[in-house]
């Protein structure tokens, strides 16, 4: 199907380089015939390559933002809503950091204060957002908010370190804030739980290659790439999802429920060989 965001109007988090699942979420939001506002940290728009990404979206304008502070917020939600013409239809929130993981802290020796900047940046970033939104009655009715996330959050990845209550916090934000939303404007907000993707972050994580060949051994349908995790925004963008809401939704290809694969002996076989 084509054009199912034409008309629609949004914002796209944390687009760093074309690794970045956001960058597939603006290309594919553009060709679906969506207009978009792009934003990221200040020092992530000097590290990555948004400039490049926003003229292969019809000259998309950046606004930089750093989401744990409430006036950056509040700039870009009104720039936004400026820019664009009227309310906002779609929110991809991308946003993630753990300086932990950075630092080579364990989950066992953590630095409290980057944990905090990891919880503000990561998860109430969110809440932020919403609440921001939700004062200025910036989102339409109907419309979609989604944040993405990962299966850390209700299982165990020991290297994944306090990123996991990170995306748990964030999961439990969409749920509380998708009800107060949905009762007032019937504005949807949902995670996607999407499997590791070789981003530049998720590259960053401790034996990210090993759990990578494992989860797409596991699941019967193999990883699911950053590409087509934007298709699934796309859809949770448009009106054919009208009526989900306050989920936590799985694109993995199985793995989130697959508790055997003979195609995992087998790697850990000709890994032990």
């Amino acid at each position: 199907m084509n054009n199912l965001l034409k008309g629609k109007k949004g914002i796209i988090f944390g687009a760093l380089n074309d690794k970045s699942i956001a960058w597939q979420v603006a290309l594919k939001c553009h060709e679906q015939g969506a207009q978009f506002v792009l934003t990221n940290a200040p020092i992530a728009m000097r590290m990555g390559e948004i400039n490049n990404l926003a003229a292969m979206c019809n000259n998309a304008q950046i606004i930089p933002c750093d989401v744990s502070k409430n006036e950056d917020m509040e700039n870009l939600i009104s720039k936004s809503v400026e820019i664009l013409g009227g309310k906002i239809d779609f929110i991809l929130h991308s946003v993630g950091m753990s300086l932990n993981i950075r630092k080579g802290r364990t989950y066992t020796d953590l630095d409290y204060k980057f944990s905090h900047e990891t919880y503000d940046i990561s998860a109430m970033s969110l809440h932020r957002l919403l609440q921001t939104c939700y004062k200025m009655e910036a989102i339409s009715e109907w419309g979609s908010v989604v944040a993405l996330t990962y299966i850390a959050a209700q299982r165990v990845f020991p290297d994944y370190n306090e990123m996991a209550d990170a995306k748990a916090l964030l999961e439990s934000i969409a749920r509380s804030f998708g009800y107060h939303y949905g009762k007032r404007d019937k504005v949807r907000i949902n995670t996607i739980s999407q499997s590791p993707t070789p981003t530049t972050a998720g590259s960053g994580v401790k034996g990210f290659g090993d759990f990578f060949d494992y989860a797409s051994a596991l699941s019967p349908l193999g990883n699911a790439s950053a590409e087509a995790c934007a298709d699934y925004c796309v859809l949770m963008f448009s009106d054919l999802s009208r009526m989900v809401t306050m989920q936590n939704l799985f694109h993995d290809g199985g793995f989130s429920n697959t508790g055997f694969s003979y195609d995992v002996f087998n790697l850990l076989g000709n890994k032990a060989e």
